[in-house]
């Protein structure tokens, strides 16, 4: 240290080392002035700031080197290297751009550290290059310890100067950034001065070509006049962004003004300013509110501790209003730069209309939307608190289950608008019947529930229901629409039938299943003999929704035999169910319980399905017949379902025979109809099924697209014994014959009925005398007679609409 000491006390005009720091200060803060320009421009404009900024920090470190060569006194002829004196500022230039690029383009992070090492090092070229232009006539020693530490001190302190002078864009940090700098360029040439020792050498020349100091010390002036006219410009910019950052304010203050959500920055626990937002939810004007305290707005002490110790975390509220009133609001604190000082910016929220919807979702958790009645949970709730008290006071409680007949029908004709519209109409008649202790509340569909507390006697149960029923039949004779409602009603008392809720409403609900099945628009209390019923019955719903995921189900066939050449035309599939722990279960049994609970869709679609698929691989161009159920025949999407089905299993339309009975007609004759016309548009055959039993009709035979009739096997059985079974027989081929449609018998069991039939001129026959339903396997024979060398053919039907199809 006492070299450089001594280099700089001794060795140097102290005035021009004055004017050297000086101009390495003006400089510096111009560097980090303009370094700030560079970093809120992009594209070209920020290229052109990045080259103003270099050249003003390149001209700046070597101005400073060669003022304060030029106060150096080696005390021998001296001069100085045209070329290297301007590669020196060149280098300076190029290097201190780098540097200052790297700093600016935060693509890591520490980039403005990397980048002040890089300017530290643009320090330490050219400063040995300006050097190595000094021609004097002697020799220059070097310090390798000196030059190491100048090196040191230049990279370092350049690297501490751009990433203090980039930290912040307040005034501070640039003065800052700038004295860093100028102690990074002054100790970098004062060190590096003092590690070099001169030895004097007559015999070495200054060359005659080289600057002597008093052209230098032009050279410097110029650099020295570009930098204060770079500083000018820098200081001009800075006062142009000032005032652009108090316009941009204004527009701040607009933008706030604009903002819905309420805003008010506070200096502490007092109000600096607030939006018009805030001040129109407070009920006054912004002006009013500088100036004044927190508390003024928001009087609870805890709520504005927390408020204030906590940033970026919300909090619940209450904003005093102008005429005493209190709003409920959320605030958000967050610390902010205001006017140059830290200050908290405070968001407010109105929450009155989210506290409104909040009550209106706890009004939800407990009521149907809908029908606006109490839902299950409250409807639980109630019922338990109802059973409590009756088994205490001894007082008799009712639960009425209820349950809409056909209201699927509803939905299926007239669409779900409808079917709301019936549901709010049975909620409001019934409901306006009930006495203010008696609690309606819908459980889930058509599905409702009522409890009746302290009854007199369990008959009074029995009346509400019949004012129930009757209040209903009244809607229906004022109904301006064709949607007329009815009910079932299954009755259970506590404490004779139950003394917890899950009882009472199994009990409930068991009246109510025996109460549809005698005829519905009635009735029934619950008796203890109706649960072994119901609760098998139930069972079987159950498991037959299983019945297809578990294998249970399977198709055995019947075949079906022209009766005069004797030949097989093709087979009716007939569907059986395996259950895993009864046996097998009759279709008598199932099917009614599957159409009643709509498993019968699911069904039906695997029927069909697994018919088609099945005789698509025989190699025959046998026929299959399979029996719809009236409710898929009045579903919506029955015909898309079977072109569906017919394309995915390549089943050829005309080898597939519907077979529809006229029960399955009488409910919707247009739906019907129109959906028997779809079929045949499919190609499929459609067979009328059971003919003379239920409601036969000739107008039927003419009013739908019937290709074949079968007679019902009950007319067969008797027909060589009984003359009016045979009469009925008879007449039926005979109407067939005249409307040009083949009549198939079922029921074939004798030789003598099938010669009866064949005398008779049947078409075709069907029954246990020709061959047992069986597994299809058995009929191989049939279904996969080929000529010799033939090989079958599979056709595909086109593209068309879906159908849902079942067995009986």
């Amino acid at each position: 240290m006492l070299t450089v000491y001594n280099c700089i006390v001794n060795e140097h005009d102290l005035r021009l080392v004055v004017l050297a720091g000086a101009i390495c200060a003006l400089a510096s803060f111009t560097a980090i002035t303009l370094l700030h320009h560079v970093c809120k421009s992009t594209g070209h404009l920020r290229f052109l700031w990045l080259t103003v900024a270099a050249t003003a920090t390149g001209f700046g470190i070597w101005a400073t080197h060669f003022i304060a060569m030029l106060a150096f006194s080696p005390g021998i002829p001296s001069g100085y290297n045209v070329g290297l004196t301007a590669l020196s500022l060149v280098a300076a230039i190029i290097l201190t751009g780098v540097g200052l690029a790297v700093a600016t383009s935060k693509a890591l992070p520490g980039t403005a550290w990397l980048g002040g090492a890089i300017v530290g090092g643009g320090i330490a070229v050219m400063h040995y290059t300006g050097m190595a232009a000094f021609e004097i006539a002697g020799w220059i020693i070097w310090n390798p310890v000196l030059v190491a530490v100048s090196i040191a001190l230049g990279t370092l302190l350049g690297a501490a100067a751009l990433a203090v002078g980039l930290h912040g864009d307040t005034i501070k940090y640039r003065i800052f950034g700038a004295l860093l700098l100028t102690v990074a360029i002054c100790s970098h040439h004062f060190t590096a001065m003092g590690a070099a020792a001169i030895v004097p050498d007559p015999s070495i020349h200054v060359s005659e070509w080289a600057l002597p100091p008093s052209w230098l010390a032009i050279a410097v002036a110029l650099a020295s006049f570009a930098i204060i006219l770079l500083a000018l410009a820098g200081l001009a910019l800075d006062i142009r962004d000032r005032r652009r950052t108090e316009v941009e304010a204004d527009r701040m203050r607009g933008l706030a003004n604009a903002a819905v959500e309420g805003l008010l920055v506070c200096d502490g626990d007092r109000i600096m300013t607030v939006n018009n937002s805030f001040a129109a939810l407070a009920g006054t004007s912004a002006d009013k509110m500088a100036g004044a305290k927190l508390e003024s707005c928001f009087p609870d002490e805890a709520t504005r501790f927390k408020l204030l110790g906590r940033s970026n975390q919300p909090i619940e509220a209450e904003l005093r209003h102008s005429d005493g009133s209190a709003v409920p609001v959320e605030l958000i604190l967050r610390p902010v730069d205001f006017a140059g000082k830290p200050h908290q910016a405070i968001a407010v929220r109105d929450l009155r209309a989210r506290k409104k919807a909040e009550q209106h979702i706890r009004f939800l958790a407990h009521h149907d939307a809908l029908s606006g009645l109490p839902n299950r949970s409250s409807f639980n709730k109630k019922l338990d608190q109802e059973i409590e008290s009756a088994l205490a006071n001894k007082h008799p409680l009712a639960v009425l289950c209820l349950d809409l007949d056909r209201f699927k029908e509803v939905n299926d004709l007239f669409g779900h608008a409808a079917g709301d519209a019936l549901l709010q109409a049975v909620a409001k008649s019934v409901s306006g019947i009930l006495a203010p202790n008696q609690m309606m509340a819908r459980l889930g569909g058509d599905e409702f529930a009522i409890v009746l507390p302290e009854l007199a006697n369990p008959g009074v149960a029995g009346r509400i229901a019949e004012n129930i029923l009757e209040v209903l039949r009244k809607q229906n004779e004022t109904s301006a629409t064709a949607t007329l409602v009815s009910t079932s009603i299954g009755i259970a008392i506590c404490p004779s039938d139950g003394t917890d809720r899950e009882a009472l409403l199994s009990h409930a609900d068991t009246a109510l299943y025996r109460a549809k099945m005698e005829g519905r628009g009635t009735y029934r209390f619950f008796e203890a003999t109706m649960g072994a019923e119901v609760r098998d019955r139930r069972l079987i719903e159950h498991d037959l929704r299983h019945a297809i995921s578990r294998r249970e189900l399977s198709l055995v066939y019947q075949p079906q035999q022209d009766i005069k050449t004797g030949k097989t035309t093709g087979f009716e599939a007939l569907l059986r169910w395996q259950h895993a722990t009864r046996g097998a279960i009759s279709p008598n049994v199932f099917i009614p319980i599957a159409e009643e609970s709509g498993a019968i869709l699911q069904i039906g679609e695997w029927v069909l399905q697994t018919a088609c698929r099945e005789a698509v691989s025989w190699n025959s161009d046998l026929a299959v017949a399979v029996n719809v159920s009236a409710v898929q025949l009045h579903t919506a999407n029955f015909a898309s379902l079977l072109h569906e089905i017919l394309f995915q299993t390549g089943m050829p339309a005309q080898r597939l025979e519907l077979e529809i009975t006229e029960t399955a007609l009488v409910r919707d004759f247009d739906r019907a109809l129109a959906t028997l016309r779809q079929l045949k548009a499919l190609g499929v055959r459609i067979a009328m099924d059971d003919f003379g039993t239920g409601y036969s009709s000739l107008s039927n035979l003419r009013a739908f697209p019937f290709d074949k009739i079968k007679i019902d096997g009950t007319f067969i059985k008797s027909v060589d014994v009984n003359e009016q079974a045979a009469t009925i027989v008879r007449a039926v081929l005979g109407l067939g014959r005249g409307l040009g449609l083949p009549v198939l018998a079922e029921g074939v069991e004798t030789a003598s009925e099938l010669d009866f039939l064949s005398a008779e001129s049947c078409d075709e026959v069907q029954g246990y005398l020709l061959g047992v339903p069986a597994d299809i396997g058995q009929f191989r024979h049939l279904t996969h007679e080929t000529a010799a060398g033939a090989v079958p053919v599979i056709a595909r039907t086109p593209a068309q609409p879906k159908l849902r199809v079942v067995s009986g």
